[in-house]
């Protein structure tokens, strides 16, 4: 990483000469880029282990459910409460705790002995995965406080979260070849060891001295907001609007009004509410949620594509995940130097531009057209590293640095909800074209007509009791619902694309005068 990094040094400015980082500061870099690999990787790689946990611990649907969503609810839900906390305490020692605890709990849920224990397990999971994030990203702004270097290495770990998610499928499917399905939590032990080794040593602590005492009824009030919201947008595209989505959703919106009430009122606020007033605050935090909308059902609608459409197993649909991901990558180191020379807000228009073509390909892919499909998903992950890198480091560079943790949690929690909306929105537009386009056969059993108006996998889960021509007419609905959601992002991607242009129109290049170029 750090030869990858310096290899670039010759497009830096000349006439602006600046204190280059040094090993120490990239060491630390790769350091917290572990912990980030490993969230990343502990999204996807349930998804291939489940058959095996199920078999094992036979949880019930709901159950199962829980199983999926507990840690992702979690993280989301405490992400505010633990940037602000690592603002008061140390980010390296949150960090420390934080991995220490990651690794406790995957034991846990490696050895689970029933659902109802994996459930709490997962849970503890993401509540402990809350402090790395907001942790690691407020560190990397430590570790690199000139503006130039700190947006070239945000870019770098954000791009290691979809690494870490497009190895999931790889490294999973390679550890259940030899092992039982445990095995794939006890990752987190060693990068558990190696980070809490090493941080002392690599990373530095920050703390903002002379703050007050923690604001407990802000944080009930945070998890009264951001539970119920997640929750309502999780379940709402499964469970349509039915009564406990919309309580969900109402009492979240509730609590969302008073915490920021009291967040205005409050001397020493969880969250700083007049940072939204700065314009690029705002902008920034507006692309990554409504871009992150469009690469989650995106991602979600490819990923099936891959396994439902074309049959692919698991390991070999992660490693037709792997242009995506370098793709990403290529974006996100080469955003922030483009970035030095042109706008922020012009190089994240242009990348938006070039995802259009993307989804340009995917709203005109069939059946059978996987290079096609991942050509198309590859320019769109292009846009998203270029928005992950410039638009995560214009929300971390318009915070003081007492309020980096609270910077860096609000815009992972963006991105958090941008994802889970992105699926529920496109994976129902998806849902609604199967079940317009395929209906079970006048004679299937009640429980074989629902399994086929689940979608695609509800369809070829039950395979063997299905005409051949309910499936091909699932699997054409399932292609036709992909078309759909990107014929229908594209407009609202092109629409950002101008917000990037015209409302970060202000930011001037990164490093240029005074501020950082904010």
């Amino acid at each position: 990483m750090v030869q990858l990094v310096l290899s670039f040094n010759f497009l830096e400015r000349r006439e602006t000469p600046v204190e280059r980082p040094g090993a120490r500061a990239w060491a630390g870099l790769a350091l917290l880029s572990l912990p980030t690999v490993l969230l990343g990787l502990d999204v996807t790689v349930l998804y291939l282990v489940l058959p095996s946990l199920a078999a094992d611990l036979e949880p019930t649907a709901a159950q199962t459910l829980w199983i999926m969503d507990a840690y992702g609810l979690l993280i989301a839900g405490f992400l505010i409460t633990m940037g602000s906390l690592g603002d008061r305490i140390g980010r390296r020692r949150l960090l420390s705790v934080g991995v220490v605890a990651f690794g406790l709990f995957s034991v846990l849920a490696a050895f689970a002995p029933t659902a109802k224990w994996l459930i709490a397990a997962r849970a503890l999971l993401g509540v402990a995965g809350a402090t790395l994030m907001p942790s690691t990203l407020a560190l990397v702004g430590t570790l690199f406080p000139e503006p130039r270097h700190r947006a070239l290495a945000i870019g770098i770990w954000a791009t290691m979260f979809a690494l870490g998610m497009a190895a999931g499928p790889v490294v999973g499917g390679a550890l259940l070849a030899h092992l039982p399905w445990g095995s794939v939590f006890l990752l987190a032990v060693p990068v558990a060891a190696v980070v809490a080794a090493a941080a002392p040593f690599l990373l530095p602590e920050h703390r903002v001295p002379g703050r007050g005492g923690f604001d407990l009824p802000g944080v009930a009030l945070s998890l009264g907001a951001l539970l119920p919201l997640v929750y309502a947008v999780k379940h709402l595209a499964a469970d349509g609007p039915d009564p406990w989505t919309l309580g969900a959703a109402l009492l979240g919106a509730v609590c969302s009004v008073l915490f920021v009430r009291r967040q205005l009122r409050s001397p020493e606020p969880l969250l700083d509410v007049s940072l939204f007033a700065d314009r690029a605050f705002s902008a920034a935090l507006l692309v990554l949620l409504v871009g992150l909308v469009g690469v989650g059902g995106v991602m979600f609608l490819v990923t099936q594509y891959l396994q439902l459409v074309e049959g692919l197993p698991a390991t070999e649909a992660g490693l037709w995940m792997g242009p995506p991901a370098l793709a990403m990558l290529a974006a996100a180191v080469g955003a922030p130097l483009a970035a030095r020379r042109i706008r922020p807000g012009t190089v994240m228009a242009a990348t938006l531009g070039a995802s259009l073509a993307g989804y340009a390909l995917l709203a005109a892919a069939g059946p059978g057209e996987r290079v096609c499909v991942v050509a198309g998903f590859t320019l769109v992950y292009l846009g998203l590293g270029s928005i992950a890198a410039l638009g995560t480091d214009i929300v971390v560079g318009a915070a003081p640095a007492d309020r980096a943790g609270s910077a860096a949690a609000v815009s992972e929690t963006v991105q958090e909800l941008g994802l889970a909306v992105g699926v529920v929105l496109l994976g129902g537009l998806s849902t609604a074209v199967h079940r317009s386009r395929v209906a079970p056969p006048d004679d299937a059993p009640a429980a074989v007509a629902a399994r086929v108006g689940e979608g695609l996998s509800g369809v070829r889960s039950v395979a063997h009791r299905l005409p051949e021509a309910t499936v091909r007419d699932a699997v054409d609905a399932f292609v036709a619902g992909l078309n759909l959601a990107a014929l229908a992002t594209g407009p609202v991607v092109a629409v950002l694309a101008v917000v990037c242009a015209v409302a970060l129109r202000h930011v001037r290049p990164i490093g240029a005068g005074t501020g950082g170029g904010h």
